[in-house]
């Protein structure tokens, strides 16, 4: 069978009801097409991001349609052609490393997986206490099943994000102390425009109907499950948080300083290592991300970051003497760094070089 088309593989996306039965069984079985939706994917919410934005109020937007269509048609009608571009100057590394676009697009894919969760009374069985890297693939990164292909996964609460004054009302409105820069970055000057967020929480209640039907739609076979977990229920917890950005008058940042209460999970009664083993157990996960999420400590502690390899290089470092996890676009056009210390997470990120991040992480009062 042919493979489907680039505009099947978006419809996929944004409409998958409208994508013939043929073509969605193709795409699930197909490496090829598994890892064009995945560029697909990451197309789409570099767009999303780069086009989400707004500008401070003080910034007044003058268009003039008409002058400009009036530019345009004397252009054709006079046979210009637009100038052809220019060699790149040696400095074109430094200057991809300042593109504000690609900061805010890094940052949204680091910190987006952190956003389905909420803490409540039950009992605790998660905790992220450190950020571990899972590399793979991005064609195994979009085979990973939903939560809610387990189970039914109802969000309590909603994370609400809106900006604040300054400093002192970002640690008002959310109790965290706000990470202070001790000196910016070459080419990042001026004061953050900060924003927060609130609490988000979501109750998720495992299903093994569910589960049977997802992992047959995977071309497998569930094992019985333990006893107690079918039907058990799970409140999942993140935030509030903080988002610190610095945007030199333009109307996306070139350097973002985000902390967050790390995510929580509080369990009915059952054992973390439980559900955990029997989700692992499930022929839905590709086997190098099995492997890699096995090897964490069953205590539930260790905060999953996925990372595709053709996008980004991952490394260890330090800040403070806290472990923490460096992640550098192959392309070098972003950089940032993310721990975890006491329940709190933190994240450098923007265009800018590994070396620079954490210099700001390791300066931040």
């Amino acid at each position: 069978m042919r493979h489907p088309s680039d505009g099947t593989l978006r419809r996929l996306l944004d409409e998958p009801s409208g994508v013939a039965v043929a073509d969605r069984d193709h795409v699930a079985g197909c490496t090829a097409c598994l890892s064009d939706l995945a560029a697909v994917q990451e197309d789409a919410t570099a767009t999303a991001s780069a086009l989400d934005i707004a500008f401070a109020p003080e910034v007044e937007l003058i268009v003039d349609v008409d002058a400009g269509w009036h530019r345009l048609t004397a252009a054709i009608a006079a046979g210009e052609t637009p100038p052809e571009s220019a060699a790149a100057p040696p400095s074109r590394w430094q200057a991809k490393l300042r593109n504000p676009v690609v900061a805010i697009v890094g940052v949204v894919a680091l910190l987006g997986g952190a956003g389905v969760a909420a803490a409540a009374d039950w009992f605790q069985v998660f905790r992220a206490e450190k950020v571990a890297p899972v590399t793979a693939p991005r064609a195994d990164l979009v085979r990973l099943p939903e939560l809610d292909a387990f189970g039914d996964l109802v969000v309590t609460s909603k994370i609400e994000v809106h900006q604040v004054a300054g400093a002192a009302a970002a640690q008002k409105a959310t109790g965290l102390p706000v990470p202070r820069v001790s000196r910016l970055p070459r080419g990042v000057t001026g004061e953050p425009v900060y924003r927060v967020g609130g609490k988000a929480s979501a109750l998720f209640t495992f299903s093994m109907a569910k589960t049977a039907q997802t992992v047959a739609a995977a071309g497998g076979k569930a094992p019985p499950p333990p006893p107690g977990l079918d039907g058990s229920r799970f409140r999942l917890g993140a935030g509030p948080g903080i988002v610190a950005a610095w945007s030199q008058g333009r109307p996306v940042p070139a350097l973002i300083v985000a902390r967050a209460v790390a995510p929580t999970v509080y369990s009915s009664g059952l054992p973390f290592e439980t559900a955990r083993d029997y989700l692992l157990s499930l022929p839905t996960l590709p086997e190098n991300v099995r492997a890699q999420l096995r090897a964490y400590t069953g205590t539930g502690t260790t905060l999953p970051l996925f990372v595709s390899v053709e996008k980004m290089k991952t490394s260890t470092a330090d800040v403070g003497g806290i472990p923490a996890t460096v992640l550098t676009a192959r392309d070098g056009a972003m950089s940032a760094v993310v721990w975890a210390d006491d329940g709190v997470v933190t994240a450098v990120a923007g265009s800018l070089s590994p070396r620079e991040v954490l210099s700001v992480a390791r300066g931040l009062r």
